[in-house]
Order: C-alpha cells, then structure tokens, then sequence
C-alpha cells in the first residue's frame, strides 16, 4: 500500500499521515522503511493502522 493509499483511507493528506507517524520514526526505521519510500510494507500498514484506527478494508 502506498502512504497516498493510505492517507486516503485515514481522510487526510500524506503530510498530515507522516507528521502523526514522526514519533514511531525508529520503530519504523527497525522494520526497514526510509523516510523516501512511497510504498509501505503490510507490517508497516498494519501498525499505523491499528495505531491511528484507520480502517483499511475494502
């Protein structure tokens, strides 16, 4: 899933979706994502998803 992707789904914009997300920056850098990458692996979408109770179902 891309942040786009899931910044659509959370109702806001990809900038609003990193700034809730800059506090788990390490945690996110130990599951391997660089602050450039567009595409978000399925445990990174699941943590900011249960994180921010954004629902990503279709």
């Amino acid at each position: 899933m891309s942040k786009q992707q899931l910044a659509d789904c959370a109702g806001v914009s990809v900038k609003v979706l990193m700034t809730w997300c800059r506090p788990y920056q390490k945690e996110f850098e130990v599951m391997g994502l660089k602050p450039k990458d567009k595409v978000l692996s399925p445990r990174i979408v699941k943590f900011i998803a249960e994180k921010f109770c954004i629902d990503i179902d279709d």
